[in-house]
């Protein structure tokens, strides 16, 4: 099946021309479109995207509360992409912590644009590249973060693969690093996002770097 798309940008023009470089590809269909935030509820629950590409600045509901409204309401809910001008931007931060699972910029080319869409999909990667990283660790020590990360007691093994889930690798590049079975890793994975308390693997990032336990760079 193909990895079906909701579009969510106030701006018709970001919208179009994203519809264009995806259905470009034979294993994406965009299935909707939204002009707001306050939109994606229901269109959601209508549609089953697997994918969502949220804006994160939009006039009624912007990206960050749209996230938290979709987590809230949908039982199942899609992976969820930020789309956004600026990189370095609090707003793409605060998003991802409401639980959205990766960012992408609006001038990115066409083919990180379907990659993007194809990391979120699989769910095995991870779209957190070094300026949100820093926005990250700019809050390390953070007491709450640090507190879950001392209570969830990770194994030795779990903590390296974090520190590489931290760093953006896959499943199958953590497995070649730490000379383990990919199925072992995706073990490790569940492990480590149970005894976080994270729903995904950008959660889970994002608690190590506010803990501290991963250092930027």
């Amino acid at each position: 099946m193909p990895i079906s798309v909701l579009l969510v940008d106030d701006e018709q023009l970001v919208r179009a021309g994203l519809r264009a470089i995806l259905e470009s590809q034979p294993d994406i269909r965009v299935t909707g479109e939204a002009a707001d935030g306050a939109s994606v509820v229901p269109l959601v629950r209508r549609l089953r995207p697997d994918v969502v590409a949220m804006d994160v600045r939009m006039p009624l509901m912007d990206g960050i509360e749209a996230t938290r409204a979709v987590l809230r309401a949908v039982p199942e809910p899609p992976r969820i992409l930020v789309v956004t001008t600026f990189e370095n931007d609090e707003y793409v931060y605060e998003a991802l912590r409401a639980g959205a699972d990766g960012f992408l910029l609006k001038r990115a080319r066409p083919a990180e644009i379907v990659h993007a869409v194809r990391l979120a999909a699989e769910g095995e990667s991870l779209l957190f590249p070094a300026a949100v990283r820093s926005l990250a660790a700019a809050r390390g020590g953070n007491a709450r973060a640090r507190e879950v990360m001392d209570r969830a007691a990770l194994t030795e093994r779990e903590a390296d693969v974090l520190r590489l889930m931290s760093r953006g690798l896959s499943n199958a590049e953590i497995a070649g690093q730490l000379f383990i079975g990919a199925e072992t890793v995706k073990t490790h994975v569940s492990a480590v996002l149970a005894k976080l308390g994270a729903r995904d693997r950008t959660q889970a990032v994002i608690a190590a770097y506010e803990s501290g336990f991963v250092a930027p760079g």
